[in-house]
């Protein structure tokens, strides 16, 4: 049975996981037979609006109907999306979508797989990223922060498919380390013990009262968005067509790694995911130094 999975998002390299995610440019080839992918709603970027320009739900709802029903067999086995996409550029989706799909999916037998790798155990402020709207997917995959660097992953699904989970009788190699297990609990003890779900929505408010006047006072800044510590600056050439400004963001990452911060790049976006152990103070500094990055590059560059 084919799967849907959306634009931008990122599940692994392997063959079918690149299958599920728009990174076959990556492998060099293409989407493996009954993959199919579709588009998520971005509220800086919708696809489909309504008359006050608003983003309209709806419509992609409407659209991945349409799509099941004549553009696939009829029959999908899933939905597998992240909750706020990651490699993408931190694109988080309005509020109304998760119960939306998650109703869809019920309606049509659809199981809702999301991949929480990167969002899951306190990287929102919640265990699960999905907390935040109330809705419990089908089947949830763990890694990076459950293991706290420690390799370990988990695939966890609701208590009605166990059965049919243990019948696939899915495993690896490394599959039941202790040492990989040990490291999966003290994690979660340390989360509990020390509040973290907690701090992180208290650095969320940090970093969200540093953001909150940046769109205003930058002519290179076209949207901030953040959920705990998962945060994304976007930066553009102009704010009416929204184009990309990729060379602004090269610039803004050497100039912040100059003054002695560092995170991934991703093109024009600033997609940070600072950790949720982070002290307050420190990240007040962090943020200092992004603003005064964006200043100097806005400047530098000619746009203020």
């Amino acid at each position: 049975m084919p799967e849907e999975d959306f634009h931008l998002s990122s599940h692994a390299r392997s063959q079918a996981h690149i299958s599920l995610a728009n990174m076959t440019r990556l492998s060099g080839s293409g989407r493996a037979q009954g993959f199919y992918m579709v588009p998520r709603p971005d509220t800086y970027r919708p696809w489909w609006t309504r008359e006050d320009g608003t983003l309209d739900t709806e419509k992609y709802l409407e659209f991945y109907d349409e799509f099941i029903r004549n553009g696939t067999t009829g029959q999908v086995a899933a939905f597998v999306l992240e909750p706020i996409q990651g490699w993408g550029g931190s694109i988080m989706p309005p509020d109304d979508f998760f119960p939306k799909l998650s109703k869809f999916c019920k309606e049509r037998g659809i199981l809702l797989f999301a991949d929480e790798v990167l969002t899951s155990m306190g990287r929102t402020g919640k265990y699960l990223c999905m907390e935040h709207w109330g809705v419990v997917p089908d089947v949830v995959t763990l890694g990076k922060g459950f293991g706290n660097g420690f390799p370990v992953t988990a695939m966890v699904v609701r208590e009605e498919y166990a059965d049919a989970v243990d019948k696939i009788s899915a495993s690896t190699s490394y599959g039941g380390n202790p040492m990989a297990c040990a490291a999966a609990l003290a994690s979660i003890e340390v989360i509990e013990e020390e509040g973290l779900l907690q701090h992180a929505l208290e650095l969320e408010e940090i970093f969200r009262n540093k953001m909150a006047g940046w769109p205003d006072k930058y002519a290179i800044v076209g949207d901030c968005r953040v959920k705990g510590c998962l945060m994304g600056v976007e930066l553009v050439k102009d704010k009416k067509t929204k184009e990309p400004f990729d060379e602004a963001g090269r610039l803004v990452y050497q100039t912040a790694f100059r003054k002695g911060l560092a995170w991934i790049p991703a093109g024009h976006i600033l997609r940070m995911s600072p950790p949720i152990i982070m002290p307050n103070e420190v990240a007040e500094k962090a943020m200092d130094i992004i603003e005064e990055s964006i200043a100097e590059v806005q400047k530098r560059l000619g746009y203020g």
